[in-house]
């Protein structure tokens, strides 16, 4: 599906206003070893909700309940439990060489404890060889959301009980991947679990518990993340072990101290409870007095762990306001941009690299990739039959360029990987929303590779001189 040079400047035409292309910079500027893909998860793409004794999840109970904005539900989703060799081939068509996907915990172990599902750890033995067999190297994550229903009515991420449950998971999964996949990532994006589904209602499980429900639900996270970490690492010494969150930077939205001491709150919420809990095993000073009845002796040193990779999912910066009376007084500011996302989001790229370089100057610049970076737009399916996604073209080549500028001013920077190779089901908007460099037709499961998908697949050929 690599399009020739004439092909590719054909198809980029319609960004001839937008100079991005050659902003991305030159692909041979990228190290030969970078990594190069993209990302889904589990619930989002597989479907096979009730397939080979999977058991229910959050996410099931929270769809049945009608929480999902467009009335849909995940169960068949991209079928990607059944097309996953179609999968696999369309990313080694575009010359991946790195692919991160979620392992469900539910079809492991269908309520949350005991011994393994044969079958559903079968899936994803298959899809690992298929993965290698295309010489792309899969990057696990044991936990993108979906708690088995049977551990949240046990307490879930409100309960230090899980830290058990989650390690012994981790240690069913391993010992019968790790012979193949090196790169265990534990969770995904922690701080958006605890804030959409525990402080407020938004996601699965719906508690909106406020403050207090945000705050347990981090430190029992981080709990379990530090349980896993050790227990892989003791029987699975040659593997790299790590973790995935989404860091933005919080930018006040007006100069004025409350506006400015709501977005250093908020940053100690969204980024620092989670990242610096794992690399310092430090609380932030601005939460310490609300965390001191959660936090027990010797917590912090369980959740400090030497990771050797740590993804970092990327969307946009955090523009904040004071609010007195909403959660840790901070409301949603107007970010300085008439760039936004179909999901209403800004576009900011320079905010990655912020990002980046700061785990390079306060963290003392661990390996790092980009896990997640993407958008959402109203794609069109054109007369041609093709999805000319100009603005997803150039949200990508922006991104790329920030990287690239990391790199360049020292930030170890290993990996870029696209969110993501499908359209999927995005959560609370069900259906709605399409991030995929493919996109899926959701009633005949055609995949269609957008114009973004061919740009990539052009720029990784660059890249890794293939």
């Amino acid at each position: 599906m690599t399009l020739n040079r004439r092909e590719f400047l054909a198809a980029t035409a319609a960004l001839a206003a937008f100079p991005t292309l050659a902003s991305a910079g030159k692909p041979a500027a990228f190290p030969t070893d970078f990594l190069w893909g993209a990302s889904t998860s589990a619930y989002q793409i597989e479907g096979a909700l009730d397939a080979d004794g999977r058991g229910p999840s959050v996410w099931d109970s929270f769809t049945a309940q009608g929480h999902i904005q467009d009335g849909s539900n995940a169960a068949r989703a991209c079928e990607h439990y059944t097309r996953y060799r179609q999968d696999v081939a369309l990313m080694k068509a575009a010359h991946f060489n790195a692919y991160r996907f979620s392992i469900a915990w539910p079809r492991i172990q269908p309520t949350g404890t005991g011994p393994a599902n044969a079958k559903g750890l079968d899936f994803y033995d298959r899809l690992v060889d298929e993965l290698l067999k295309a010489g792309i190297r899969p990057l696990a994550c044991l936990y993108h959301w979906d708690m088995p229903q049977a551990l949240q009515d046990q307490g879930g991420w409100q309960s230090r009980a899980m830290t058990g449950p989650f390690a012994d998971y981790a240690r069913l999964v391993t010992a019968r991947l790790g012979d193949r996949v090196k790169d265990w990532m534990m969770l995904n994006e922690p701080n958006v679990v605890a804030i959409f589904g525990h402080g407020l209602s938004e996601h699965a499980p719906g508690l909106g518990l406020g403050e207090s429900g945000v705050l347990r639900a981090l430190h029992h996270q981080n709990l379990a993340q530090g349980a896993a970490l050790r227990a892989i690492r003791a029987e699975h010494g040659d593997c790299r072990l790590g973790t995935v969150t989404s860091v933005q930077p919080c930018r006040p939205e007006t100069p004025s101290d409350a506006d400015r001491a709501a977005a250093i709150r908020w940053d100690a919420v969204w980024n620092r409870v989670t990242v610096d809990g794992l690399l310092r095993g430090a609380i932030p000073d601005v939460l310490a007095e609300q965390m001191a009845p959660i936090v027990q002796p010797g917590d912090l040193d369980a959740i400090k762990f030497p990771v050797d990779l740590l993804g970092i999912n990327y969307y946009s910066p955090n523009t904040m306001r004071h609010a007195a009376g909403q959660m840790f007084d901070v409301g949603w500011g107007r970010a300085p941009t008439e760039r936004f996302t179909a999901m209403g989001w800004p576009v900011q790229p320079d905010g990655l690299y912020e990002v980046l370089m700061e785990f390079k100057n306060l963290y003392g610049n661990p390996a790092t990739f980009v896990a997640e970076n993407g958008a959402a737009y109203d794609d069109v399916v054109s007369s041609d039959g093709q999805i000319h996604d100009a603005q997803r073209v150039r949200f990508l080549a922006d991104h790329v360029a920030e990287v690239r500028r990391a790199l360049a001013d020292g930030a170890h920077v290993t990996g870029y990987l696209a969110w993501s190779l499908l359209d999927n089901f995005e959560w609370a908007f069900g259906l709605s929303k399409r991030f995929g460099l493919v996109r899926v037709d959701y009633d005949t499961q055609k995949r269609i590779p957008k114009d973004s998908y061919r740009w990539f697949a052009d720029f990784i050929k660059q890249a890794r001189g293939i």
